[in-house]
């Protein structure tokens, strides 16, 4: 393994660690998540007192916790490229420093971005009872914004490696700086699929895995010019393709 491979590896094993850890809780004990309060408070034919219920039983605290959890599975894969910016442009001391700084000013933006997404969710399963409905307008908001070019736009930013200051209080605040804008054009790109797996009365797990993949491969696109257009798997799809050929020619 070549040095610059191995720094690498010390970068993306700790983080697919953490995403591993929180999926196992997700699918070990998925009633904790915000995710299943919120589908579990929004059933279709549930009783008024039923739903204040099961509002009084989800806490704040209770539903930041379950959201933190879906952050940490599906969002951290994500940060291994910018993690290993603010890295590379740290000297060895402030490194610990400066990608804490960054991960947390990343995380209160996706926690802000959750109490309006949970919040918005929570709205359309509730005033829409149809079981069809709520996924319904939820997959076509989340298919116009997949096409649209404010999407790649949002994406293009995600790109950005932001220049970093080396010493002192001004290195702290870009690590800080790099973490908000980061984190808000990354709720900028992903909103809308992040809405689905709340819409689905049964799998949600399974649509969270779902939405996770497709946020993953949409990254490893280059930024392009904003157009109406899909974005998602060409990439990975390519790789795949790539890697068989070689395969099938050395066998």
């Amino acid at each position: 393994m070549t040095p610059a491979a191995r720094e690498r590896l010390q970068i993306r094993a700790p983080m697919l660690f953490i995403s591993a850890v929180a999926w196992i809780l997700l699918v070990i004990e998925p009633s904790g998540t915000a995710l299943s309060a919120l589908c579990s408070a929004a059933m279709p034919g549930t009783a008024p007192s039923s739903r204040e219920m099961l509002l009084a039983l989800n806490a704040p605290y209770s539903l930041a916790l379950g959201w933190a959890l879906m952050l940490a599975a599906m969002m951290v894969p994500l940060l291994i490229a910018p993690v290993r910016h603010v890295r590379d442009r740290s000297f060895a001391r402030r490194r610990a420093r400066a990608v804490m700084l960054f991960v947390t000013a990343y995380f209160v933006v996706w926690m802000a971005a959750g109490v309006v997404l949970l919040a918005l969710a929570f709205v359309v399963r509730l005033f829409v009872p149809g079981s069809s409905m709520p996924l319904a307008m939820v997959t076509a908001v989340a298919l116009v914004w997949q096409f649209s070019p404010l999407k790649q736009r949002c994406l293009n930013r995600c790109h950005v490696q932001a220049e970093l200051a080396a010493f002192g209080l001004a290195a702290d605040l870009d690590a800080l700086r790099f973490g908000l804008t980061h984190g808000v054009w990354c709720v900028g790109s992903c909103w809308a699929l992040m809405l689905l797996p709340f819409v689905f009365s049964r799998g949600n797990v399974a649509a969270m895995a779902a939405v996770a993949v497709l946020l993953f491969a949409e990254r490893l696109n280059r930024p392009t010019p904003p157009s109406w257009r899909w974005r998602g798997m060409s990439k990975v799809a390519r790789i795949v393709v790539a890697q068989t050929r070689m395969r099938l020619k050395r066998s």
